[in-house]
């Protein structure tokens, strides 16, 4: 992978470029506000950032305004927000622009590195890592639709491990039944959001973001 690390703690910045290039990764750049971030990305086009929310200049949330115009002028990169905050508004409004390539996680929660460079590897191929905090705050913060509502109790429970990133195996184990019964109600949730089977997009991402979504500028 190559990547754009932005964050303004200059420790951790260089901890975070120093994993990634251990486990041989290439650190593009790394960069310490969100104008910089804009500028290496266009320079060096990353298949995925790593993004601070709260950065110079305001350290309000520079780093996520920033992400948001990363993927609107290039959909194809992978945002990783790293945050100490949940931000409902504009994250939701970045988990919108597109239906892949997206991840938020929280560094008080991350337990490892290889859990860490995980998730960053499925946002770089266009999955989604989303922190199940994150998911419970978005959610919680989202509109249900009629077709959400359409969705039994463990079929929500599913769709919120998906958001997660996690494998159908792993949603098996998590809920105690079977990959196949996992199967089933994957099946059942594509068909209630009425995703069908594309060569384009990822009914699972897609299913996530449907979820989560609201009106981006509420």
């Amino acid at each position: 992978m190559r990547v754009v690390i932005a964050e303004d703690a200059a420790v951790l910045r260089e901890l975070l470029a120093q994993m990634l290039t251990m486990r041989g990764h290439e650190v593009a750049a790394s960069v310490a506000d969100a104008d910089a971030l804009r500028a290496a990305v266009a320079e060096h086009r990353p298949d995925v950032c790593v993004v601070d929310i709260r950065m110079p200049p305001t350290h309000t949330d520079d780093g996520l305004r920033a992400a948001i115009d990363i993927r609107h002028e290039l959909p194809g990169t992978g945002v990783l927000l790293f945050s100490q905050y949940v931000e409902t508004k504009y994250a939701t409004r970045l988990l919108a622009q597109g239906s892949a390539g997206v991840g938020y996680l929280l560094k008080e929660r991350v337990a490892n590195v290889a859990e860490f460079t995980d998730a960053l590897e499925r946002v770089a191929a266009g999955g989604t890592a989303l922190d199940p905090e994150v998911v419970t705050q978005l959610a919680g913060a989202g509109r249900r639709t009629e077709q959400l509502s359409a969705l039994t109790d463990r079929e929500r429970d599913v769709l919120t491990l998906m958001a997660e990133g996690r494998s159908n195996g792993a949603i098996a184990q998590r809920l105690h039944v079977s990959a196949g019964t996992v199967e089933k109600h994957v099946a059942a949730i594509f068909a209630k959001l009425g995703l069908p089977v594309s060569e384009d997009d990822n009914r699972r991402v897609l299913a996530v973001i449907r979820m989560l979504q609201r009106d981006p500028w509420e």
